[in-house]
């Protein structure tokens, strides 16, 4: 039995091995059938017929837009002659049943050539995939051909230098999946769309299965209509830097399918968040730089796939809900450059997968979030400028992985938490800016071996003697060190010392340096040193301009004097940026490099001519203002005046006339010529300056009529004829209007302006009827591009100028006075709602106050003395409760006073001259009335401007938090503390003086 039984499963076992064999023989010969030996030859053909078309450039490296390396590889020289397979050819790829080319990768292979429309890729007509990114088709337009590739569903054309419109003919591919048709981030190279409604209409229409859509850098310039919604196969959005603009319609954000939606770079994109429901499946949204407001939802807490959130550099405000907490799978979160406020939500401390954490540039206060101290993953920690207070943690060495700490520009108080210089994993300390107190611990700086940058500048730190600089030598790895503020001291750092050898960025501002520091010279690497505000005296070594690396120097308020060695430009000196403002410098002026793009000399004692070295090269600011120069402007200054942005020749000795050199003056923003001794009338090559935002003259010998020619200037703010020999109408009879649609600043005050203004003069001051810019934070007319550099600005009132360092954006004024303008005051001056200050003193105006005065609610100051005005104050003026400084003395009004609070705390002297007025609140402030002698104010001259002087310096330190404010406190002051104020605030202006 047992035998019979051995044999039948024997011999069962065998009958099975020769059936699975057979079959495993079966499937095998089956599938070498399927499988062709070599690709198709017609394809073959085309493939080596399309290697011939472009030429191979030498393989390079790059990173791409957001900082991945990028290799490039030559693929097509892999492929063989007429024998060889050609489905095993680099970046081909074959079907395994019919052995055709569907598949063709030749990203990043080194092709140079005009892609053009009978292509032989255009022949392949099973591809279903095809990746011509990161190649270079010189700028040829991208083929309607496509449209011959029926079959596809991947088209990649991103990076690869094409050019013009992209065809709609690519929209007759209905089976995408994928398109990418990313362009390149200049201007000048980006791809466009003709018609883009009609065409992002098609695409939501006719790509019905796209999963993946890429137009970052295509300029749109176009809304996004809503049928974008109806995409429901779509998972990932990318519209970066497409010139959006319009509202985005927020259905977009609720596909239930989308998974990624960049919309960055959009800056006149409109758009709030939606309630988001719970089965939104969004991994990826990133708004940054645009113009979405509202707030975050407390709905964000639904998007629980969530990875990465950016809502930065945009308009949203109000606080961050708890729910945020919720995100469990976030490990991004930016939301910096909005208007948040309040406290950092507690719930923070549940993302415990969060690796970035970013809200710096808000108005986020409290004390330092100290959820954060939970996320035991955080590499990232960017607080900077909002309203933190409090101490730093303790405990914050608890996050051992911390690479970045950023928390500058708050009030932060205490001292620097020892437990910081744990975490040696720490390659950036920003904490600049703050009123930290102590450095406890310093001395263990050096255990942060992998230290890169360190911030410490402009806090209030107490040392009992001058921090030893030696005690970076041992970061060998620093490339950033920020000590402003702090005493140092360089004593102990020889010629030999291998002072952090890396260091590019050393910022020594205000650190009590008396002599030069001689250990720079060895710092082979050093870009950027400032060692301005301190108090070093004597010559600049020649060795400083023989830094090759050095590209941004500033040596601003010093007491240097003079240039060591030739005063000739060094060979071989790569500065590009060079601050001598506020020292002792004398004789001829020295520009000690060829590259020196922004050239800011201002307030020293230089003379002579202006060097005409600065007509050879390509200056984007030059600042010789406040100095003793004297003979006339190189005219040889407009050779490459095309690249020059800002030009100050303020308050100096400069002759002869204006040259007209600014033809081809396209990027100029700022002319200031004034308190010079030019004559002659204001070139006519000044309308050329399409960029120009101040243009002012004040204080020379100019005769010249109104400059009308320049109401053309779409961006001109600020014009200031102030103290010339102008004359004629300041309106056109037989013009328009009176143009300038961007005005905010005119003072055309002590003249030779006559005649009248019709009613509607003011009709078109668009710039000052209406505020679209709804900011509230302060905006300054500028250079963005230079730090520390900004348009500076004298308003004259009554003889007493008021100096503006800054010119606010919000802020507008009308200066006529000291003229001979007469008639009536223009009725449509009450269309000026956003007027600050208004000056028509001193000319020959009659008739009424007109009552639409009232209409303008932000008026701040108001001065219509010394004129012929009859009537009454109109009485709605006493509802202005903005208006903070009023004089209507040496008039013919009668009448009552208003009753506002305002015009109760004016000066006597702001009515006198009016026997007509009377009134109990007249009696108040003036006391009995008297006969009035003569029409002489009853104050000294010198009296009444120093009264001003004060009143405008009160004014102008409380404009920034409140323009209001400050005239208020100013006439407080005046009134109550006028000999405190002028011993604390009170100064006189020199010539050559800031």
């Amino acid at each position: 039995m047992r035998g019979s039984n051995y044999s039948s499963s024997l011999s069962f076992l065998l009958r099975t091995i020769v059936l699975l064999l057979f079959s495993v023989s079966n499937f095998v010969s089956n599938s070498a059938s399927l499988m062709p030996d070599l690709c198709h030859p017609d394809e073959r053909d085309v493939l080596l017929q399309l290697k011939t078309e472009f030429k191979i450039v030498k393989p390079y490296h790059f990173y791409d837009r957001y900082g991945y390396l990028i290799t490039s590889y030559p693929k097509t020289e892999s492929w063989g002659n007429s024998s060889a397979d050609c489905c095993n050819w680099d970046g081909v790829t074959c079907d395994i049943k019919s052995g055709k080319v569907i598949g063709l990768d030749l990203k990043l292979s080194c092709l140079y050539g005009r892609l053009e429309s009978n292509s032989s890729i255009f022949r392949l007509k099973h591809l279903t995939s095809l990746n011509l990114a990161y190649n270079n088709f010189t700028l040829s337009p991208i083929p309607a051909k496509f449209n011959n590739l029926i079959l596809l569903e991947t088209l990649n054309l991103s990076q690869s230098s094409l050019e013009g419109l992209i065809p709609r003919e690519i929209l007759q591919l209905t089976n995408l999946v994928s398109l990418d048709l990313s362009s390149s981030d200049s201007p000048s190279l980006m791809l466009s769309i003709e018609n883009p409604p009609l065409f992002l209409r098609l695409l939501a229409q006719n790509l019905k299965n796209l999963r993946a859509l890429d137009m970052s850098s295509v300029n749109i310039s176009s809304e996004i209509p809503h049928e974008f919604s109806i995409m429901r196969s779509l998972r990932s959005l990318n519209l970066r830097s497409c010139y959006l603009v319009g509202e985005f319609p927020s259905s977009v954000f609720m596909m239930p399918n989308l998974q990624s939606i960049i919309l960055d770079w959009n800056t006149e994109l409109r758009g709030e968040l939606p309630v988001f429901q719970r089965n939104n499946s969004l991994q990826v949204l990133r708004i940054y730089g645009s113009s979405f407001s509202g707030i975050i939802p407390e709905s964000i807490g639904n998007l629980k796939h969530l990875v990465s959130l950016t809502l930065a550099e945009s308009n949203f405000s109000g606080r961050i809900p708890s729910s945020l907490g919720e995100l469990s799978n976030l490990s991004s979160l930016r939301l910096s450059g909005n208007h948040f406020t309040g406290e950092v939500p507690s719930s923070i401390g549940n993302l415990k997968q969060l690796i970035s954490f970013d809200v710096h540039r808000n108005q986020f206060t409290g004390s330092f979030p100290s959820a954060l101290l939970n996320l035991t993953k955080l590499h990232d920690i960017y607080l900077s400028d909002n309203q933190f207070t409090g101490s730093l943690p303790p405990n914050i060495g608890q996050l051992s992985k911390l690479e970045i700490l950023s928390a500058s520009g708050n009030s932060f108080t205490g001292a620097v938490p020892s437990s910081l210089y744990q975490i040696s994993s720490l390659t950036t300390i920003w904490l600049g800016g703050n009123q930290l107190s102590d450095l406890v611990g310093f001395h263990n700086i050096s255990l942060l071996s992998n230290l890169q940058i360190l911030s410490l500048g402009s806090n209030n730190f107490r040392v009992s003697s001058p921090l030893d600089l030696n005690v970076f030598s041992s970061l060998k790895q620093l490339v950033t060190l920020d000590l402003s503020g702090i005493p140092v001291s360089t004593s102990n750092i020889t010629s030999n010392s291998d002072f952090s050898s890396n260091l590019e960025d050393l910022y020594l501002s205000g650190c009590n340096i008396t002599e030069f520091p001689e250990f720079i010279r060895n710092l082979r690497n050093l870009s950027y040193l400032d060692i301005s505000r301190n108090s070093i005296k004597g010559q600049v070594p020649y060795w400083l301009w023989s830094l090759q690396e050095l590209h941004n120097l500033d040596l601003s308020h010093n007491s240097l004097s003079g240039f060591d060695g030739s005063l000739k430009a060094v060979p071989g000196s790569m500065i590009f940026r060079l601050d001598l403002r506020s020292n002792d410098f004398q004789g001829e002026i020295f520009i000690p490099s060829t590259s020196i793009i922004f050239f800011l000399a201002a307030s020293n004692n230089f003379t002579g001519e202006i060097p005409l070295s600065l007509c050879g090269g390509q200056f984007r600011i030059i600042d010789l203002s406040n100095n003793n120069f004297h003979d006339s402007i190189p005219r040889c200054l407009g050779t490459h005046i095309s690249y020059l942005q800002d030009l100050n020749l303020r308050n100096n000795s400069l002759t002869g006339s204006i040259p007209d050199m600014f033809k081809h003056a396209y990027n100029l923003m700022t002319i200031d010529v004034s308190h010079n001794r030019l004559e002659g009338k204001l070139p006519l090559s000044l309308t050329s300056c399409s960029a120009l935002q101040v243009l002012n003259v004040e204080s020379n010998k100019i005769s010249d009529t109104f400059p009308f020619q320049l109401s053309s200037l779409q961006k001109l703010q600020v014009l200031v004829l102030r103290s010339n020999n102008f004359h004629g109408m300041l309106y056109q009879p037989d013009g328009d209007w009176f143009g300038f649609p961007q005005l905010k600043i005119i003072d055309a005050s002590h003249n030779d302006f006559f005649g009248t203004l019709p009613s509607d003069y003011f009709l078109n001051w668009t710039a000052i009827s209406s505020n679209e810019d709804k900011d509230t934070q302060a905006h300054y007319i500028g250079n963005p591009i230079v730090y520390n550099y900004y348009t500076s600005l004298v308003l004259m009132n009554k003889g007493v100028s008021m100096e503006m360092e800054r010119i606010l954006t919000v802020y507008t004024a009308i200066d006529f006075s000291g003229n001979r303008i007469h008639g009536q005051v223009p009725e449509s001056i009450g269309l000026l709602k956003e007027l600050h200050v208004l000056n028509l003193s001193r000319n020959a105006f009659t008739g009424h106050i007109p009552p639409s005065l009232a209409n303008i609610t932000a008026l701040e100051s108001l001065d219509l003395s010394q004129n012929k005005l009859s009537g009454e104050i109109p009485p709605t003026l006493g509802d202005l409760s903005s208006l903070a400084w009023i004089n209507v003395s040496h008039n013919q009004l009668q009448g009552s006073i208003p009753q506002g609070t305002q015009f109760q705390r004016q000066k006597c002297s702001s009515y006198e001259g009016n026997p007509g007025l009377y009134g109990p609140s007249l009696k108040n402030i003036c006391g009995e009335p008297t006969p009035p002698e003569s029409e002489v104010p009853v104050s000294s001259e010198e009296e009444e401007a120093e009264k001003e002087s004060l009143s405008w310096i009160a004014a102008g330190l409380g404009f920034a938090p409140g323009i209001v404010f400050g005239f208020t406190i100013g006439y407080i002051i005046v009134g109550y503390k006028q000999e405190w104020f002028t011993n604390t605030f009170g100064r006189n202006k020199k010539h050559g003086t800031r």
